[in-house]
């Protein structure tokens, strides 16, 4: 039976350096040190080799995922549409479920009675009216209709391909499509995917 767990310790490593996730310690993700995380273990509040929960788009999630109805971006020059009843999806929730407040840190390995939340400016609430919108779809009719947007489609992110390859997640934006949630945010401190001087983040999608 040890020889089974440190294989599948030993596979669980290889998935995720393979996907390019080998940068997580010292991070702000790096939770080895953390009083809540009894295991001292750096994967496990959000992966598990074994019995994960069953989540589109989430390897091996571990997390309780949040339920809160959330309170989305509007803006009358916004052209982008969430759609009729539409909520945070993809990898943004996953994110919101330890950033919105309701859903406890040490949530995770089938807890879901942690009493340690997020404090501070991680905890950005269930209110996302006056954060920048997450979730909905980001194309080149989007790009046509709005005209202060680069086509994504062709549009260099600056990270090797265009907007959509790099940036996207099943064509939508996501959290994740400015923030790398496995790496130590060298640039900024903030965890994005490469550094907003002169805001040449921002400047990858909005054409200003």
């Amino acid at each position: 039976m040890k020889t089974l767990n440190l294989l599948a310790a030993f596979c669980f490593a290889v998935f995720f350096s393979t996907m390019g996730f080998g940068q997580i310690a010292g991070s702000a993700h790096d939770f080895t040190t953390e009083s809540w995380n009894s295991s001292g273990e750096m994967c496990n509040a959000c992966h598990t080799p074994h019995n994960s929960l069953t989540i589109a788009d989430a390897p091996l999630w571990d997390h309780q995922v949040s339920v809160a109805t959330f309170t989305l971006y509007t803006s009358p020059t916004m052209n982008g549409t969430f759609g009729v009843g539409a909520q945070p999806s993809g990898s943004s929730k996953l994110c919101l479920s330890c950033h919105d407040g309701t859903v406890a840190l040490d949530n995770f390995g089938g807890v879901t009675t942690g009493t340690n939340f997020i404090t501070g400016v991680g905890n950005v609430g269930i209110d996302l009216s006056n954060d920048h919108p997450v979730s909905f779809t980001y194309d080149a009719a989007l790009a046509t209709a709005d005209g202060g947007l680069f086509n994504p489609t062709t549009a260099n992110s600056g990270l090797g391909s265009t907007v959509t390859a790099d940036l996207l997640y099943a064509g939508k934006v996501e959290c994740s499509s400015c923030h790398d949630v496995h790496r130590g945010g060298s640039a900024t401190g903030k965890l994005l995917v490469k550094s907003n001087a002169a805001s040449a983040l921002c400047l990858t999608c909005h054409d200003k």
